[in-house]
């Protein structure tokens, strides 16, 4: 008797990521009755020429947005990760994409990072989910297994390290604290559950970018895909805020930034907080060939 093999299937995620008001918003397509997806579609072996312009066809059909910078994020094939894939294995590669904010299409809409994952959210101090429920929770589902105790030091803390967004949302999942671990296995909510759910494995693939994002400002420019052309340096601190989830002093950030070389005043000034005129800078491409790693590391560890 022959093996039959399974059918593979392969689709591209764009996760699709502004700044705007001090919030890292995720662009995301809806459908009555389903929760909030990430833009995506399967590709097309005979029509596109490579995945990335596969994934920008698919970005400018659903969401209307041309997208700039865009990057590979990471692909995901786990068996069964879409229930209703029938008999095929999905495999997505998914990208990430940074952009300013503009209006989409109607069936795409912007929705708060921290809506997702709000445990993330440290600017505030510790976010109170974390304090009342999450904690609560894991420390039950802990108990006096060592290692389950090992793997809640070291991805809550304390310290809290910011980058490790994928090593706690597949805790919060494995504790039963996701709502998408109860739909993945057919049963109803039996318990608490934390943040706005979405389709599939959308968030899981939106705390995987978040981390990489977080990650990536200390070591590259990214931030400034993120801001006009022209900003001021509280604009520049709110944004890499908003992305790193803690809060920065505002000397110190100052300080690392001028003596960075990333960017560049214009002599240009704006009225800024409390009336006080506050200097327009810019972004110095140059600092790519200046500097081996040229982004915020100091500022956000």
């Amino acid at each position: 008797m022959d093996d039959v093999s399974t059918p593979v299937a392969m689709t591209l995620d764009a996760v699709i990521v502004a700044v705007s008001n001090d919030r890292p918003r995720l662009l995301v397509v809806e459908s009555e009755g389903a929760p909030p997806a990430l833009p995506a579609g399967p590709l097309d072996p005979d029509r596109d020429m490579t995945l990335e312009l596969a994934l920008r066809r698919w970005v400018r059909e659903q969401t209307g947005l041309e997208l700039g910078y865009v990057e590979q994020l990471y692909t995901f094939g786990d068996l069964g990760r879409r229930p209703d894939a029938g008999p095929e294995r999905e495999v997505s590669v998914a990208y990430l994409a940074l952009v300013r904010e503009a209006e989409p299409l109607p069936e795409a809409r912007y929705l708060d990072v921290y809506e997702l994952l709000p445990w993330e959210d440290h600017r505030a101090g510790v976010p109170d989910v974390l304090a009342t429920t999450i904690r609560p929770a894991l420390e039950r589902w802990a108990g006096d297994d060592p290692e389950r105790r090992d793997r809640l030091a070291m991805t809550f803390g304390p310290p809290w390290d910011g980058i490790k967004v994928l090593e706690r949302y597949e805790l919060l999942y494995g504790a039963g604290l996701i709502t998408e671990r109860a739909i993945d296995e057919g049963r109803p909510l039996d318990g608490p559950t934390v943040g706005q759910p979405m389709r599939f494995d959308h968030r899981r693939i939106a705390a995987t970018a978040l981390g990489r994002l977080r990650g990536k400002l200390t070591y590259r420019p990214v931030v400034f895909e993120l801001l006009p052309e022209r900003f001021t340096l509280l604009e520049l601190q709110r944004t890499v805020e908003a992305l790193a989830g803690v809060p920065l002093h505002k000397q110190n950030f100052r300080r690392m930034i001028e003596r960075s070389g990333l960017v560049e005043g214009t002599g240009e000034r704006v009225r800024g907080l409390g009336g006080r005129p506050a200097e327009l800078f810019r972004y110095r491409p140059a600092v790519l060939t200046e500097r081996p790693s040229p982004g915020v590391a100091r500022a956000v560890r």
